[in-house]
């Protein structure tokens, strides 16, 4: 990811998160200065708020297990990411349904509208439990950012879609293998302003091999959860929701190369 930072009036950049944890170490970046990616909309933030930006030069910039984190572990870490942030998660798991069904709803278009904005709307899903996953600024209107490249995302749901239904003529099994392959898109998008929708879906392939079994896994923890829900009229799914993305985003963290692992 590329960072921007402001220091005494001046603007500099774009470096990359290396390069800005090593700013920050050297003390060329104090706490007050303020710092922006594209993640940010046009909102710059102070470099305080910044994970890791600012620990010891002991402590390396977290990067992936390359999957070995277990899942019971990923879920606790969800918890903690979530810690007085639950508020946040629910509205977000609200407004997204409701523009999702309520689009739905539309005379006539309802069905075409629902398929173009599901792309995008999934991926400013992803982007805001992503930025919770890693305590940095989230906020409601990050939701609304994959419309700011609604192309890529609407291709890369596109192409998933045909992907996962061509393997499903197959049976169901390679459907669901083909949806574990490509679980990681939106986040390797959110990531990565720079690829393109068949890349994201190629690296997403390419991250979740050999752990497609541990996130079926992962999934079918939240199954008794799931069922729960249900007792509540299906109220509970508000939190349910916030819950499974964000241990999603810890399991996207823990699968990619660690060359990949950004600030």
């Amino acid at each position: 990811m590329q960072w921007h930072y402001a220091r005494q009036g001046q603007q500099f950049g774009p470096v990359d998160g290396a390069e800005l944890r090593r700013l920050a170490q050297e003390g060329r970046i104090s706490p007050d200065d303020l710092v922006w990616n594209h993640t940010l909309g046009d909102r710059w933030v102070p470099a305080s708020t910044v994970p890791n930006l600012f620990a010891g030069t002991s402590s390396p910039i977290a990067t992936g297990s390359g999957g070995m984190t277990h899942n019971r572990d990923l879920m606790r870490m969800a918890r903690e990411s979530l810690r007085n942030h639950w508020g946040l998660g629910v509205t977000v798991a609200i407004v997204y349904f409701a523009i999702i069904v309520g689009v739905g709803f539309i005379p006539v278009a309802g069905s075409i509208a629902q398929f173009l904005i599901a792309g995008p709307m999934a991926l400013g899903l992803y982007l805001v439990f992503m930025m919770l996953a890693r305590r940095s600024p989230a906020e409601l209107g990050q939701l609304f950012q994959g419309f700011e490249r609604f192309g890529t995302a609407l291709v890369a749901h596109l192409f998933m879609t045909i992907f996962i239904m061509l393997w499903s003529l197959l049976l169901i099994i390679p459907g669901i293998i083909a949806s574990l392959s490509y679980a990681m898109t939106y986040f390797i998008i959110a990531d990565d302003p720079t690829v393109e929708a068949l890349q994201a879906i190629t690296r997403s392939k390419e991250m979740m091999s050999g752990h497609r079994w541990k996130l079926f896994c992962l999934y079918w923890r939240f199954f008794g959860w799931a069922i729960l829900c249900i007792l509540t009229m299906g109220i509970g799914y508000l939190w349910l929701a916030p819950y499974m993305q964000t241990t999603l985003a810890h399991f996207y963290d823990d699968v990619r190369p660690a060359e990949e692992c950004r600030l």
